[in-house]
């Protein structure tokens, strides 16, 4: 029996689909033949263009997002990317297609960062707890909206509204998410709620009574997202110089997958004093400083520049293009060169709930390099009570030159990321 569109609240073009029967390579045929010719027709480029959950909605074309994620498990923000090969660094990828929740989560993730005067890693890790929320939201809801059931004059009960966050949280309960991991959820999601409350853009917080309904206890050994097992397995796979480069630049160095995509050997700068380090140079950095120091992975570099110093027309890129008409590869490129890496490495499908990718990499370096100040910190606790305080950073702050403090930082690092790729210190 053909499935009508029914199933997807759908009517029109997709009427004689059978949603069921269709492999992702057909959902990009459909794309291509139904969606990307009505988006030309309105003067949008389909290439370029990411048509919102709102649009499909409105024209009668819901039924593709719905079976899209109900039978291949793919928001449509992950089928532009990753299937399509669309995208580019146009916005963060919300697991939600509703313009007015996103636009509301991105309002109160700048309102933190322009009024909490928080670092663009802390607004990174809030933005991805609120987006597993959103994930479990829509998982658990079957909705894509958040904004309208707890909305000012909203026709949904407000203990409606309230089920269906918890809802959202019972689904997180039951994956593998560390006890940590859903506490830190809960704490911003409330947040989120708060502000929305109190710039009257909702009624109600249907996050408060959570601290009472679940009682997660973090656990000393719960795992970080991307352990150090995980990146020595990505290591021993690598089987070319590109492939280690790939995933040291991405761990050990932090950078981001456009950032490494656009690598020139002209940015690694080598000729530094003794007491310092090797750096990556950028002219313009995304909330970031202009300079990454470079404590480990010179030799897969050095390896690196080997194999590319061979070809006749090497433009200095350390990914260069094969084709087109950029010289270098893109930030797509480089999320399919590791995920393809992560498969033959036998990485989980998903670790803390997310697909193994370059941002897990990023959120490794930040995890290490957090260690490493506590670390270092630890280790000044005896200082600092002989100078009668219990407070090393004061040591830190006030009793080590800039030099010294840099150093000391900059040697713990380069063990923490020595033990991560080889396994030992």
């Amino acid at each position: 029996m053909t499935e009508k569109p029914t199933e997807t609240t759908d009517s029109g073009p997709f009427g004689d689909v059978r949603w069921t029967t269709l492999s992702l390579a057909d959902f990009q045929s459909l794309y291509w033949g139904t969606v990307a010719p009505r988006l030309e027709v309105e003067g949008y480029d389909p290439e370029t263009h990411r048509p919102t959950h709102q649009w499909f909605r409105d024209r009668g074309l819901r039924g593709f997002l719905a079976a899209l994620r109900r039978h291949h498990g793919r928001s449509f923000g992950d089928f532009w990317r990753e299937d399509l090969g669309l995208g580019g660094d146009e916005g963060y990828d919300w697991a939600t297609d509703h313009a007015d929740t996103r636009d509301a989560l991105e309002t109160f993730l700048d309102r933190r960062r322009t009024r909490h005067s928080l670092r663009e890693s802390s607004i990174e890790t809030k933005r991805r707890r609120l987006n597993l929320y959103v994930r479990a939201y829509r998982a658990a809801n079957d909705a894509d909206d958040l904004l309208s059931p707890v909305a000012i004059g909203s026709e949904t009960p407000t203990h409606e509204a309230v089920s269906a966050c918890y809802a959202a949280f019972d689904w997180l309960d039951g994956r593998s998410y560390s006890a940590r991991t859903k506490a830190r959820v809960r704490g911003v999601v409330d947040d989120w709620y708060q502000h929305l409350v109190g710039r009257r853009l909702a009624a109600v917080n249907p996050a408060t009574g959570l601290y009472d309904e679940f009682r997660w206890q973090a656990e000393n050994s719960d795992p970080s997202p991307l352990a150090a097992g995980h990146v020595r397995a990505l290591v021993g796979t690598a089987d070319s110089p590109r492939e280690r480069l790939l995933v040291v630049a991405l761990a050990a160095w932090g950078l981001r997958a456009n950032e490494v995509a656009r690598l020139h050997v002209s940015q690694i700068v080598r000729d530094v004093a003794d007491d310092e380090v090797p750096y990556v140079a950028f002219e313009e950095r995304k909330n970031g400083p202009g300079e990454v120091n470079v404590v480990y992975g010179l030799d897969a570099l050095d390896a690196r520049l080997d194999e590319l110093a061979d070809r006749e027309t090497w433009s200095g890129h350390l990914f260069p293009s094969r084709q087109g008409a950029d010289p270098h590869v893109t930030r797509e490129r480089v999320w399919a060169w590791f995920r393809d890496l992560a498969d033959r490495a036998g990485l989980p499908e998903e670790i803390d709930g997310e697909r193994p990718s370059p941002q897990l990499c990023r959120r490794f370096w930040y995890d290490t390099y957090t260690s490493v100040l506590e670390a270092v910190l630890e280790g000044l606790e005896d200082i600092a009570a002989e100078q009668g305080s219990d407070d090393p950073r004061v040591v830190m702050s006030n009793y080590l030159s800039d030099e010294r403090a840099r150093k000391v930082r900059r040697e713990f690092m380069q063990e923490e990321l020595r033990a991560a790729f080889e396994g030992r210190k």
